[in-house]
């Protein structure tokens, strides 16, 4: 039976909800789709609930990225609400050391007014190798920076260099999960989702070919029918 409880959708970091665009209109027609504000500071236990405090009473939940973060600290806390889970491009793992200096370097040049910079090198990090020249592609990356603003891209650099230690709770998620990655993410290792995807009884795994750390963009048709057959798991 198809699924009919609404939908959230919690973009990743420096990302708004035009990440999700080409997958709404699919998902529309399943569900109501509700796309979550993780923008506007505080910690990740902070940020989930809050998006938790306006989120429908039960939902299928997608985070893509940070997005999984909050997703995994919303099932945290509320795990009889959400009915699906689905974890994009993301880890359960929490900071390392090299990884908490290297966001530091860019809260430092965001500070110094380098938001741009910043977000111009990310993009060659984000995507595919074969797209590093894709000036729409790159238009839309910016233009969702430009939504985030720099100073909520600071706060969620903090809140990500702060985050939980998820693996130990991946065992006590019970609800059918997606957990999705790309065979090209230089952001996210793909063996970071197979330790996810191990760690959560049924839990199903999709790699994405020829794509980075954005498939909701980069291969939206492939993210899409993941997307909807999660919703029939």
């Amino acid at each position: 039976m198809p699924h009919t409880l609404p939908i959230v959708l919690v973009p990743g970091l420096a990302c708004s909800p035009r990440i999700y665009a080409p997958q709404i209109p699919d998902l529309w027609r399943v569900a109501p789709v509700h796309l979550a504000n993780h923008a506007r500071g505080g910690d990740m236990a902070a940020v989930a609930r809050r998006i938790l405090a306006e989120a429908p009473l039960r939902f299928a939940l997608a985070g893509h990225s940070m997005g999984g973060y909050i997703a995994l600290e919303m099932i945290r806390q509320a795990p009889e609400r959400i009915t699906r889970l689905a974890l994009l491009s993301t880890s359960a793992r929490p900071e390392t050391p090299e990884a908490a200096e290297r966001r530091r370097g860019w809260i430092a040049e965001v500070k110094a007014g380098g938001y741009r910079a910043v977000m111009d090198r990310l993009f060659e990090k984000f995507v595919h190798p074969a797209l590093a020249r894709d000036e729409a592609l790159h238009r839309i990356v910016l233009d969702m920076a430009d939504d985030v603003g720099p100073d909520a891209f600071v706060w969620q650099l903090e809140a990500i260099m702060t985050r939980a230690d998820s693996r130990p709770m991946l065992g006590r998620i019970r609800c059918p999960t997606l957990v999705l990655t790309s065979d090209a993410d230089n952001m996210v290792p793909s063996e970071f989702a197979a330790e996810i995807a191990a760690g959560i009884a049924g839990a199903k795994l999709v790699t994405i070919a020829d794509c980075g750390h954005l498939p909701q963009l980069e291969k939206p048709r492939a993210m899409t029918d993941a997307l909807l057959d999660w919703l029939e798991m």
